[in-house]
């Protein structure tokens, strides 16, 4: 990638001069990057497949890196499947999810421990009611720690 430089860019380098907590010297670029969609912005799982297919051929990000069982953490991102976040929720929670746009999701990796548990839902339940928001539940993940 080409940077321009800009009036203040730190020695030439093109990247801004240090100011405040930030510092050009922690920049890098990132080794790895793929982008696939559809052109006609279509939602398709297709696209998730094609994504996994990059993600998992880049030499040393990915699912390929120097750890057979884990990669680096690199992973795909996307947009939210509103359709099977709304059958999930009504199937297995019992609620039906706002409108597109109007609600988050996220992932807790969570303690084993069932009381150590308890505590980090409850701490996060009750960050989530400061905000203003509104738990819709919890669930567990399907996975596959065999593989």
């Amino acid at each position: 990638m080409r940077r321009t430089m800009n009036a203040g860019s730190a020695s030439g380098s093109g990247l801004p001069a240090a100011r405040g907590l930030y510092s050009p010297r922690y920049e890098h670029d990132s080794c790895g990057v793929g982008f696939v969609c559809d052109i006609k912005g279509r939602a398709s799982r297709s696209i998730l497949d094609d994504a996994n297919r990059i993600n998992c051929r880049m030499g040393h990000r990915g699912g390929i890196g120097c750890e057979p069982g884990t990669g680096d953490g690199a992973g795909i991102l996307t947009g939210l499947p509103h359709l099977l976040l709304d059958r999930v929720a009504r199937d297995q929670l019992g609620v039906s999810l706002p409108p597109p746009g109007q609600y988050g999701v996220g992932i807790a990796f969570l303690p084993r421990d069932r009381r150590e548990r308890q505590i980090c839902k409850e701490s996060t339940e009750a960050i989530i009611a400061e905000q203003g928001q509104r738990l819709l539940g919890w669930r567990r993940l399907p996975h596959s720690p065999e593989r």
